[in-house]
C-alpha cells in the first residue's frame, strides 16, 4: 500500500483514462464507451480540460502529443507546439532593450497549437469527426460546470488584474465585479461558439471525414478566428512586464503558415524497456539523458530515498540539464547532437564528474565541438545582454508571474493505441481573454533566449523550447507505461523519480506516484524572470530527517516543502493478466483516473 493520499489503481477491461478534471475524464471515457477509440477520447478530453482548468491550460496554449497506432505499430511525436511571430526577432528586442521576453501580455504569445494538433492527430489516427469529438466542451461550455476549490482560489487572486487590466476576462468569469463561487455554475459562451463555428466548417465541407476536420482547422488558422485574434491584440496593447503597454506581433500570415507536424521521437533503451519522448522542442530529451547517466549505477542496491540514492540522482539530474541549457532547441533551426548526447560512452564519461559532495557549477559536457562561454552561466537575463550589447535594460516584474502550470491526459482502448499528451500555456492570468472566443493567448516565447550563437535562440517562426514532456515506454514493441504531470522544470525530475520507483524500486503504479519527491531548481528556469539557484534542492519532508542532514552535509542547498498536490498521472498495460490500469497521484486536487 502507499504511504499517504492513496488512491485505488482503476483497472479495467476495455479502456481507461486519466485528465486533469474529472468532468473531462469522464467525457473521455463516454467517448471511449460509444465507440470512439483513444485519440478520439484524448481530443475530447483536451478540449474540455482548456475550459474546465483555464488557470492551468488553454485553447491558445500548446500539447505536445505522443502516439502509439496500434494500426501501424508505432509510436509518433506530434509537435503540438506553436511558432513565434515573423516580425519578433532578437534586433525588435534589442532596439526595444528587452533582455529578456516578458512573461505576460502579447508579445511572448505564438501561435496557438491546440487546434491544430488535434486536428492533425484525429485526421491520422482518430476514427469520429470533431463535431463529434467537441460535443462535451460545447455542452459543459454552454450548461456551466461547478466550480472547485483550485478555479476558485484562483480566480479571487485575479480579481485585481482582471478588473483593472482585463476586463475581457473579467466579462467571462465575474459577476458585478466578483468572482464566482465555489460550486457555483461557471459558462463560457464565448468558447461554445468558437467551438460551434469550427463544426460548421466541417459540416459545410465535402469529401468525407478528413476533408471536413481540415476545413475546421482552416477556420481556426486562416480564417475568422485567426482574423479576430489579430485584430485585437494589434489594437488593443496591453500592460506586461516590461512595464509598458505592447500590441501583439502575431500575423495572419502568421496563422496560415503553421501546422503541427508529425514527427519521429526520441529513444533510449533502458533495462529492455524502449523510453520514449517528443524532441528538442521540449525538454523531453533531458529525461533520457538522466536515465543514461543513471544506468551506471546499482540503484536498488543503493537504497530507495536514501541519502546515497538522492545524492546521486540530484548530481546526474544537474549534468543532462546543464547540457539542456547548453544544447536543446527546435531541432528545425538547431542541431542538437543528440548520437553524443545519448550515447553510452558521453553519459560514461559524465559520470566521472561525480563525487560525494554537491556541485555549484553549471557542467555542460563538450560534444565534440567545444562549449560555448553561454553553457556554464546561471544568468540568462545577463548573458542576453551580453549578446545584444544592451545595459542593463531596466525590465519590470509589474504584473508577472510565474505559469499557472500545466495538465495532462492519458488514454488506451481495446484495439491497443495508446496515447499522452501534456496540454498547457494559455493560461488566463497571463494574457487578457480575446472577447468573442472564450480564451486568451498563450506566453511561451518567454522561453526563448536572445544570444543568437546558442540553440533556443530567438528567430522568426521558430518554435521555443518547451517544458512540456509526456513520456510513453515500450516493451518490445508494445506500450505497456505512459505518464505526465505539471510542473514546468519539475515535469522530468519528479516523472522520472515515478519511473523510477515502478521500474527499479518494484512499486505498483499508485505507490510509485504517491512517494515523496525531490527537484533540484539548480539550473535557470525555463520561465521569465529566469532565475536559477545553484545547488537548490527542493525536498519532501516526508523523507527522513537523517536523509535529509546528510545530504544537507553534502553540500546540497536543501528548501524543505509539503506535498503541494502535484498531479501526476500514468495508464499502464498488465501484461500479465492483459487488462489496463491507470491511476493518479493528486492530493486536492480534480484529476481522476476511469475505466471500463
Amino acid at each position: 500500500m502507499s504511504e499517504l493520499f492513496s488512491r485505488p489503481i482503476i483497472r479495467a477491461r476495455n479502456a481507461v483514462v486519466t485528465s486533469g478534471h474529472y468532468l473531462a475524464s469522464a467525457a473521455g471515457l463516454g467517448i471511449l464507451s460509444s465507440g470512439g477509440n483513444a485519440i478520439d477520447s484524448a481530443a475530447t478530453m483536451a478540449f474540455c480540460l482548456h475550459l474546465l482548468e483555464p488557470h492551468q491550460n488553454g485553447i491558445g496554449g500548446e500539447v505536445p502529443v505522443l502516439v502509439y497506432s496500434a494500426k501501424h505499430e508505432k509510436v509518433f511525436a506530434i509537435s503540438g507546439m506553436g511558432t513565434s511571430p515573423a516580425a519578433l526577432d532578437i534586433e525588435f528586442c534589442k532596439a526595444n532593450k528587452l533582455d529578456l521576453i516578458p512573461s505576460d501580455g502579447f508579445l511572448p504569445a505564438c501561435v496557438p497549437a491546440a487546434v491544430g494538433t488535434w486536428c492533425e492527430a484525429l485526421e491520422r489516427f482518430g476514427t469520429l469527426t470533431l463535431a463529434q469529438v467537441l460535443a462535451p466542451a460545447i455542452e459543459i461550455a454552454e450548461a456551466g460546470f461547478p466550480v472547485y476549490e483550485a478555479l476558485h482560489r484562483n480566480l479571487t487572486k485575479l480579481t485585481e488584474r482582471f478588473m483593472t487590466r482585463y476586463p475581457s476576462s473579467a466579462e467571462i468569469y465575474y459577476t458585478d465585479g466578483k468572482p464566482p463561487r465555489l460550486g457555483e455554475l461557471l459558462t463560457n459562451p464565448d468558447y461554445a461558439s468558437m467551438l460551434k463555428m469550427l463544426c460548421e466548417a466541417e459540416a459545410a465541407a465535402t469529401g468525407g471525414r478528413v476533408a471536413g476536420i481540415e476545413a475546421a482547422s482552416d477556420c481556426f488558422y486562416r480564417g475568422p478566428i485567426a482574423e479576430r485574434i489579430v485584430k485585437y491584440i494589434t489594437e488593443n496593447p496591453v500592460l506586461d512586464s516590461t512595464g509598458r503597454k505592447n500590441a501583439g506581433l502575431l500575423s495572419t500570415e502568421d496563422f496560415a503558415a503553421w501546422q503541427a507536424t508529425v514527427e519521429e521521437p526520441l529513444t533510449m533503451n533502458f533495462r529492455g524497456l524502449e523510453v520514449n519522448k517528443c524532441s528538442s522542442w521540449t525538454q523531453g530529451p533531458v529525461f533520457l539523458q538522466q536515465l543514461a547517466l543513471l544506468d551506471g549505477y546499482d540503484l536498488k542496491a543503493m537504497g530507495h530515498n536514501s541519502a546515497d540514492y538522492l545524492h546521486t540522482w540530484i548530481e546526474c539530474a544537474k549534468l543532462a540539464f546543464a547540457d539542456r541549457e547548453t544544447y536543446y532547441g527546435d531541432p528545425a533551426f538547431d542541431n542538437p547532437p543528440f548520437d553524443v548526447l545519448l550515447s553510452a560512452d558521453y553519459a560514461a564519461k559524465r559520470r566521472e564528474l561525480i563525487g560525494e559532495k554537491a556541485s555549484l557549477e553549471m557542467r555542460p559536457g563538450d560534444t565534440g565541438s567545444g562549449i560555448a562561454d553561454y553553457g556554464t552561466s546561471f544568468d540568462i537575463a545577463g548573458d542576453n545582454r551580453k549578446a545584444m550589447g544592451l545595459a542593463d535594460s531596466g525590465v519590470q516584474d509589474l504584473i508577472s508571474s510565474k505559469p499557472f502550470d500545466t495538465t495532462q491526459l492519458q488514454a488506451v482502448d481495446a484495439e491497443g493505441n495508446f496515447i499522452v499528451a501534456t496540454p498547457s500555456g494559455g493560461w488566463i492570468p497571463s494574457s487578457p481573454v480575446i472577447p468573442g472566443l472564450g480564451f486568451p493567448l498563450g506566453t511561451r516565447g518567454q522561453m526563448f533566449y536572445l544570444n543568437s550563437a546558442r540553440p533556443n535562440a530567438l528567430e522568426p517562426r521558430k518554435r521555443p523550447r518547451c517544458t512540456l514532456t509526456p513520456s510513453m515506454v515500450l516493451r518490445e514493441g508494445k506500450p505497456v507505461l505512459g505518464f505526465g504531470m505539471r510542473g514546468g522544470d519539475g515535469q522530468d525530475q519528479w516523472t522520472l523519480q515515478f519511473f523510477l520507483n515502478h521500474v527499479v524500486f518494484g512499486m505498483d503504479i499508485q505507490e510509485a506516484l504517491d512517494k515523496p519527491l525531490v527537484m533540484i531548481a539548480h539550473m535557470p528556469d525555463s520561465f521569465y524572470p529566469r532565475i536559477a539557484s545553484p545547488g537548490k534542492v527542493m525536498i519532501d519532508t516526508r523523507i527522513d530527517k537523517s536523509v535529509r542532514d546528510e545530504l544537507a552535509r553534502r553540500g546540497h542547498v536543501l528548501e524543505e516543502v509539503t506535498d503541494d498536490a502535484l498531479a501526476t498521472m500514468c495508464v499502464h498495460v498488465d501484461e500479465e493478466n492483459g487488462t489496463l490500469e491507470t491511476a493518479c497521484r493528486s492530493t486536492g486536487q480534480t484529476a481522476y483516473a476511469m475505466g471500463w
